[in-house]
């Protein structure tokens, strides 16, 4: 079957923060969004027919953790990522920010340490600081246009911290980390008893010849002392339907999870979000496998248009994620400079490189999950604006 990814569809009034917000987020209306991390293309025609069918039925109560939603879990995770999982292990999340939330919880105190790996995901930061937890940074080395991790550094920090929030693949600079590297990381934190969290939200959105391995299935000790938090949302685009869930194979380490996820009265359900996890999991496997193929088109597209046409942007084309971190350094811009830029005179909506750690100074953060035609509109928007400093 054949999707059209290349239909551009209108959000405009559909309370979309993507859309609908960018005036109090980038003070003017007349920027292309290209920032906050969900698609501009429909969910598949499966999910939006298990939900129009759900529609149908008219009594929309409380829902809960039927066989039918674990089953999609385990069969997916087995299927795509070869990770065989036991039902038991899997526990409803409204988000993953709010699991990492319930998480700092449930297994620090305050003062304690965890382990982040900037430029990363903000909410990471955000989420520790506001439990008065101690933010511990293990920063990415940049070598040679690829971001790696500083293992004797790891070593050093993983001294001082309780817990490792483990982005995976990593936002926003795309690495899909390969066996070898999950596998130091893993010990080094076994070596000084540290619980790692892995985020693996993005793990179906990776690009041949990278494949995603999930941190737990490395080693049934890694399985022991780690928390997977994963979702339906980035892959299908259901960012809205509250179809996160943790995978904690540990009973004792699950059943702390639970208890402050009570607790926190975060243990709901969404009804429509479990018929469209079910769907998105059971059926939804083509339209992946095309989008993958699309984004991947996507990237080709964008990574010649800027040599030709704005060469003092580097590219950081990703390995995982349909996010591409943007080095605009060149430009002799300082943050603030660099962000108005962007917004005034390009008229574009990107992620501040500066939100993901002071390592992200002068970077910005592009969505490139939209229609090829919106993609073009925002790179031709950026070369113009380029091309009139030049010209000064």
């Amino acid at each position: 079957m054949s999707y059209n990814f290349d239909q551009v569809i209108d959000r405009w009034n559909t309370a979309a923060s993507k859309w609908d917000s960018l005036d109090s987020r980038f003070g003017r209306t007349d920027v292309l969004p290209m920032w906050v991390a969900d698609m501009d293309f429909p969910s598949p025609p499966s999910v939006q027919e298990a939900l129009m069918h759900r529609v149908q039925h008219g009594v929309y109560g409380y829902t809960m953790k039927s066989k039918s939603y674990v089953d999609s879990i385990v069969s997916w995770m087995k299927r795509r990522h070869q990770w065989v999982i036991d039902p038991a292990s899997i526990v409803p999340a409204p988000g993953v920010v709010p699991a990492l939330s319930v998480i700092v919880q449930a297994f620090t105190e305050p003062g304690e340490g965890v382990l982040i790996q900037p430029p990363v995901y903000h909410p990471f930061k955000r989420t520790i600081a506001s439990w008065h937890r101690t933010v511990i940074e293990n920063p990415l080395v940049e070598r040679n246009g690829r971001y790696e991790i500083d293992f004797a550094d790891l070593e050093e920090k993983a001294r001082q911290a309780k817990v490792m929030f483990l982005c995976s693949p990593h936002n926003p600079v795309g690495r899909v980390w390969t066996e070898e590297e999950l596998k130091r990381i893993g010990e080094i934190c076994m070596r000084h008893d540290v619980l790692v969290v892995a985020d693996e939200i993005h793990s179906d959105l990776v690009f041949a010849p990278h494949r995603h391995i999930p941190f737990a299935s490395l080693d049934p000790v890694f399985a022991a002392r780690s928390i997977t938090c994963a979702a339906p949302s980035k892959t299908f685009n259901l960012a809205g339907l509250n179809t996160a869930y943790i995978i904690a194979e540990d009973d004792d380490l699950r059943r702390k999870y639970q208890s402050a996820s009570a607790r926190a009265a975060m243990a709901e359900l969404n009804v429509f979000g479990v018929e469209a996890m079910i769907a998105a999991y059971n059926d939804g496997e083509n339209w992946l496998d095309e989008l993958l193929r699309y984004l991947a088109g996507n990237l080709d597209v964008m990574e010649s248009f800027l040599q030709q046409n704005v060469p003092e942007v580097r590219m950081f084309r990703p390995e995982g994620t349909y996010l591409v971190w943007l080095d605009f350094r060149a430009l002799g811009l300082s943050p603030k400079e660099l962000d108005q830029f962007l917004i005034e005179e390009a008229h574009l909506g990107l992620n501040e490189g500066h939100l993901f750690g002071r390592e992200g100074e002068g970077f910005q953060r592009m969505n490139i999950a939209c229609p090829r035609a919106l993609l073009e509109q925002g790179l031709h928007r950026l070369a113009k604006a380029v091309d009139a400093r030049r010209k000064g």
